[in-house]
């Protein structure tokens, strides 16, 4: 009776739980389209079914007439737990934080999902092949020797998983769940070594009804916990998603906002860039408009011309002489010279050949270089 209500329990819930997760992992995975970031929706899922679906198989056997202690029932609950087993192990690596990961993740990572399968299958049945065959042709083996393939398994997976979740919640400052999380380890470990003590040692502290409601509790229980602790899982993976979107939104428009500043600045760099060439225009279009108004001699321009020439390296009395006009004739045409243009101070004379080198008077020059 009470085995009955166990598998019917968990089957409903399982089942039920199981459906719900297949359509939240639909909608991800419709919205988001890649998978990679939600295929632990679908491991849990898939490992919350194969509990409800084992449930119901065997209640279907005890109802048709199979004996609880039945081979085939001891063996359809061997294959649930080591597929639900593995289920969660492909679960794990997706269970987000940014804590380094466990052994067991580590070495799932290094192959991917059919590989890691194929390889987890083939151990599994080279190692339950000796066990099932020694069950079948050895009435003295117990069934539950056969449930030593899978014990190791439980544990490694549920350690493992406790702390993935841990590290989980961790990073998401839920730290008040690793309680639940513990919990749930000593729940699957007491569930798992019960099904492996006999009964004659159990009975010595506990009396048979009360070990076999001991095993009812600790296989519903954990179960429920598990579901209970995914669902909490998964919705603080949600907010944690909506929120690290959020952020990159604000993110992106802070990188926006920082580019639109550095363009702002560049611009108004250029403005004033182009500000200052419009300064140097205008003043250079003020001189083109004064040199309209400016009328030199030819005179005046081949003395322009020969200081553009040789003003620099040569002095007004060897300019003189080379034009063969007195220095005082030279020095009043220079005078009359920085009189127009307007030219005065101790560097008068580097003026005004900057001045003929610039409006091209080289070419009214008299004298060579050289001369």
């Amino acid at each position: 009776m009470l085995f009955d209500i166990e598998n019917t329990v968990i089957a409903l819930v399982c089942l039920v739980t199981a459906i719900v997760v297949q359509r939240i992992y639909l909608k991800e995975k419709n919205r988001i389209g890649n998978t990679a970031s939600i295929d632990g929706i679908k491991w849990f899922g898939l490992a919350i079914f194969i509990w409800g679906l084992g449930a119901l198989i065997t209640q279907i056997l005890l109802i048709a007439g199979f004996p609880e202690a039945h081979k085939t029932i001891i063996y359809l609950g061997l294959l649930v737990s080591l597929l639900n087993s593995l289920f969660i192990i492909l679960s794990l690596p997706s269970i987000e934080h940014h804590h380094p990961r466990s052994m067991i993740v580590k070495m799932i990572t290094r192959f991917n999902e059919k590989e890691f399968i194929a390889l987890y299958c083939s151990v599994l049945v080279m190692i339950a092949f000796v066990f099932v065959v020694t069950s079948l042709t050895s009435n003295s083996i117990s069934n539950r020797l056969v449930w030593l393939i899978d014990i190791p398994i439980s544990i490694v997976v549920a350690f493992s998983l406790l702390l993935e979740l841990n590290k989980a919640f961790k990073h998401r400052d839920m730290r008040f769940m690793y309680l639940p999380s513990f919990v749930l380890f000593i729940l699957i470990v007491v569930a798992v070594s019960h099904r492996i003590i006999p009964i004659d040692i159990s009975t010595r502290w506990f009396s048979f009804d009360s070990w076999k409601l001991l095993g009812s509790i600790t296989a519903i229980s954990f179960k429920f916990l598990f579901i209970i602790l995914f669902s909490i899982l998964l919705y603080s993976w949600k907010f944690l998603s909506e929120k690290e979107q959020q952020q990159f939104v604000v993110d992106d428009l802070i990188k926006q906002n920082d580019e639109l500043l550095k363009t702002n600045s560049q611009l108004i760099k250029e403005k004033d860039k182009g500000a200052d060439q419009l300064v140097q225009l205008k003043k250079e279009l003020k001189m083109l408009q004064k040199l309209k108004k400016i009328e030199l001699s030819d005179r005046q321009k081949e003395v322009l011309g020969n200081l553009a020439i040789c003003g620099k390296n040569k002095s007004y009395t060897d300019i003189a002489d080379a034009m063969n006009i007195s220095v005082d004739g030279f020095q009043t045409h220079v005078y009359q010279i920085k009189k127009i243009l307007n030219v005065s101070g101790a560097d008068g004379k580097e003026q005004l050949i900057k001045f003929a080198v610039q409006n091209n008077l080289a070419r009214f020059a008299t004298i060579k270089e050289d001369a």
